[in-house]
């Protein structure tokens, strides 16, 4: 097939009308995806910043960046896209669609990102603290984006889902740095009240670890079926909750026993009744 000088020139004419539009387009699109670059890592260092400032997590913090620096990526992405041409209305519908068939498929997964999300934002509690939550106590391990990690005072690892704790009761024990040792003891309905009261006073007031600015009361606090219990309360450090408490639990039975004070168990008194013979 023959082509005349005329078409030839037609054609380059149109290419080069073709290349002058495409080539601005690009070259505008190119600008603004710098320009974008430029901009998204100006708006990450201020989230950075913001961040640092209210003191985030150190986990929540790069998470948080990684989403927003994501986020802001498909966005810039997208708009270059569009300026190059390319048609993303299907594209993003595409998105849009396969995000909800994710968020179906991963409920659970995504319930406990959020709690991991609202925990590491509140802080209701954080790493080395004791807590008490669905059922276990132990110290926090490790609070991860899905699940938070407890070591067990017996040094077992206890895995829970965070959105259980982000849902549900958390006693954080010694978040106070003080705590109350409560401890009952029982003393015979014949023993001398004031003498055991002294007695308890005295081994409070010798034990350098109870916190002596705070009110470590002895009071009668039940008459119980077969003893008088007393009810201690005296305060230590949270650290010092368990020494003092086991230490109590023998040395009160040593010190009882030695000024002849009994610590009474239950009994039970059994009369037999001899039937008549006929």
């Amino acid at each position: 097939m023959d082509i005349s000088i005329e078409q030839v020139e037609g054609y380059a004419a149109t290419l080069s009308e073709m290349a002058v539009q495409y080539g601005v387009q690009l070259l505008m699109a190119i600008v603004v995806y710098i320009v974008g670059n430029i901009i998204i890592n100006k708006l990450v260092s201020l989230v950075e910043l913001a961040l640092k400032k209210k003191q985030v997590e150190a986990t929540l913090h790069q998470f948080l960046l990684s989403i927003l620096r994501t986020l802001l990526k498909a966005i810039q992405i997208i708009v270059f896209a569009s300026m190059i041409g390319i048609e993303t209305a299907s594209l993003i519908a595409i998105l849009g669609a396969a995000g909800l068939a994710i968020g179906l498929a991963l409920q659970g997964s995504l319930a406990n990102f959020a709690g991991g999300v609202l925990i590491l934002l509140f802080r209701p509690f954080k790493n080395g603290d004791a807590i008490k939550a669905q059922g276990h106590v132990g110290s926090v391990e490790e609070i991860q984006i899905f699940n938070t990690i407890l070591k067990t005072f017996d040094n077992q690892r206890i895995i829970i889902p965070n959105a259980l704790l982000s849902n549900g009761c958390v006693t954080n024990i010694n978040v106070n740095g003080t705590r109350r040792v409560d401890m009952v003891f029982s003393i015979g309905y014949d023993d001398d009240i004031a003498k055991a009261k002294a007695l308890l006073k005295a081994m409070i007031d010798a034990d350098d670890r109870i916190l002596k600015d705070h009110s470590n009361d002895i009071w009668v606090g039940e008459h119980g079926d077969s003893s008088i219990n007393l009810f201690v309360r005296p305060w230590a450090n949270a650290a010092d909750y368990w020494g003092i408490y086991f230490d109590f639990m023998e040395n009160v039975k040593l010190a009882f026993d030695k000024e002849g004070i009994s610590i009474p168990f239950p009994q039970r008194d059994v009369h037999l009744h001899q039937a008549p013979s006929a």
